[in-house]
């Protein structure tokens, strides 16, 4: 059965790997210690230089939680602008309230940006951290992102299947399964779309 895989990357080298292994697009970061941040404006040129399929990247300014203040908000309006203006395909955000529940003030700033831009938009995994999943899965439906990237609320996808089927089957945005994606278990998941580590290629 053919997938959809993304590759999270974090350098030109695993990119360039990437795409002749079969990855069908590529999530762009930095420091995946932290959770992954934004990449700087340098391997982004590289990657988009060298990159034959979309690339999406990430919006995060630093690691840590999803709750953002009005500079780092800034911040990442900015970057959605430096990815817009350097060709990239799509951006991956996400915000939180302190709450626990999805910041749409920030949310519709963000994606507002975006959309302006011509990006698509990826709500990512800040989704597994918030306080109730279905009704934060009705926020991000209602901001109109395009996919929401996600382990069903649990530690990785492959614990957190059951929820990751419930919300594909309801068909209102694309759902990609991601955390701990491999050959060995993909089968297991029922998604959309994949997201997988460079260790994809490894196993």
């Amino acid at each position: 059965m053919e997938r959809f895989l993304e590759c999270c990357c974090t350098s030109a080298q695993e990119v360039n790997f990437a795409q002749k292994h079969g990855a069908s697009r590529i999530e762009l970061c930095e420091k995946l210690e932290l959770g992954g941040v934004t990449p700087s404006a340098g391997l982004l040129d590289m990657v988009l230089r060298l990159a034959d399929i979309p690339v999406n990247v990430l919006i995060r300014p630093r690691g840590g939680n999803f709750v953002y203040d009005e500079e780092e908000i800034r911040v990442m309006l900015g970057d959605i602008e430096t990815c817009a203006a350097k060709g990239a395909a799509g951006v991956v955000v996400g915000a939180l309230d302190s709450n626990g529940e999805v910041d749409m003030p920030t949310m519709h700033r963000l994606i507002g940006k975006a959309r302006e831009l011509g990006l698509s938009v990826t709500f990512h995994r800040a989704f597994d951290v918030c306080a109730d999943p279905l009704a934060a899965f009705d926020r991000v439906v209602e901001l109109g992102c395009d996919r929401l990237l996600t382990s069903g609320h649990e530690e990785n996808a492959v614990k957190g299947r059951k929820l990751i089927e419930e919300l594909a089957a309801r068909k209102q945005l694309i759902v990609m399964a991601g955390c701990g994606v491999r050959p060995s278990n993909v089968a297991l998941i029922t998604a959309d779309e994949y997201h997988a580590s460079f260790s994809w290629f490894r196993e």
